[in-house]
């Protein structure tokens, strides 16, 4: 299986996670362009989760598993639901890349509006959407230093921080274009990044900011409760503020429009409004929310300077050629100018 090696791999779990019985099976449970997820089975049934980076593209300060693996251990106790680490690979000649396992966590992941309409009744929506929201108040409300993570990052400008990794890797995106003859025009992200730059707000402390917190990286119980937070590899110190902002982006109302064609869970009769989550989230941290467009519109932008990247990718060929490759390069391209349109639309409104 790519990304596996089957029997250096098997080797090392049932040296570090035993109890465990071989022969294992592995399954891809998910992949593409972020880090690699399988689920492993032994022969007795017990299931286990191994993540490792994608086999290809990786970036150099990306798909940290050390980084991923501390942050859920230092978590274990806290009112933070996560996977259960058991232990990390950093010897790539196990696995051609360092890895770590946690516990398979037996719940629901909701991204389908079909999906959530058999999962959950409308009230058992509305109180996963809530709960969604308590969950990012008590991530926020945690001591980095009491919990071992205060030398996670720096605790201080997170968003200049941000704006300047991220406008560099849509710059270093736009170059590989250029050389590749695939570059089109992207002004709307340089202007919005000049706005945001110029309109950076007073940052409200410094917390554990998941990062990339929404809806689809959180397992959910058939209550509708958040059983495990997942996937932790844009994990820092930094503003509470742009966990919401970006939460919020990923959001869709009743009525709107779906993103690029997905019917996102959130559409469901029964899901709290954009607006009832911020006013619950307000509530319960006590935080200031005045600047919440600003927040959301960093959000839009930063992940038009993610989708940069892959469309670059797709453009080139580096995700495969064909039909189906074109196709998905001029969905992301138009992508891009698309949030950070939306973004330029949020800063003018304030």
């Amino acid at each position: 299986m790519d990304g596996i090696d089957e029997g250096r791999v098997t080797d090392w779990l049932t040296a570090n996670t035993p109890p465990i019985e071989p022969p294992l099976t592995f399954e891809l449970i998910a992949g593409g362009r972020s880090n690699l997820t399988f689920e492993v089975t032994d022969a007795t049934g017990r299931r286990l989760v191994l993540r490792r980076p994608p086999v290809s593209h990786v970036l150099a300060s990306a798909h940290d598993m050390g980084r991923e693996h501390r942050i859920i251990s230092a978590l274990a106790d806290s009112p933070v639901p996560v996977p259960t680490a058991l232990g990390f690979c950093d010897d790539v000649e196990v696995n051609g890349a360092p890895f770590y396992v946690m516990d398979f966590a037996d719940g629901h992941i909701v991204r389908g509006l079909e999906q959530v309409e058999e999962l959950f009744d409308v009230e058992t929506r509305r109180a996963a959407g809530f709960d969604l929201v308590d969950v990012m108040v008590a991530l926020h409300s945690l001591d980095p230093d009491h919990v071992g993570l205060g030398d996670l990052g720096k605790k201080e400008d997170y968003l200049g921080r941000q704006l300047k990794r991220w406008w560099g890797q849509f710059q270093g995106s736009q170059d590989q274009e250029r050389e590749a003859g695939v570059w089109r025009a992207a002004d709307v992200v340089g202007e919005v990044h000049r706005m945001l730059v110029d309109r950076k707000p007073e940052q409200q402390g410094a917390v554990i900011a998941h990062g990339d917190y929404r809806l689809d990286n959180c397992m959910f119980d058939d209550d509708g409760r958040v059983m495990a937070v997942l996937d932790w590899e844009l994990c820092t110190l930094g503003d509470p503020l742009a966990d919401i902002g970006t939460m919020l982006i990923y959001w869709t109302d009743r009525g709107e429009t779906p993103r690029m064609g997905l019917a996102p869970a959130s559409t469901a009769e029964g899901f709290p409004l954009r607006s009832e989550l911020a006013a619950r989230y307000a509530e319960r941290s006590g935080r200031d929310l005045s600047q919440l467009d600003y927040y959301m519109a960093f959000g839009h932008w930063r992940l038009a300077c993610i989708m940069e990247g892959v469309f670059v990718r797709y453009a080139t060929g580096a995700m495969g050629g064909g039909d189906e490759a074109k196709q998905a390069a001029q969905g992301m391209g138009g992508e891009v100018i698309r949030r950070a349109q939306l973004a330029k639309d949020l800063l003018e409104s304030m």
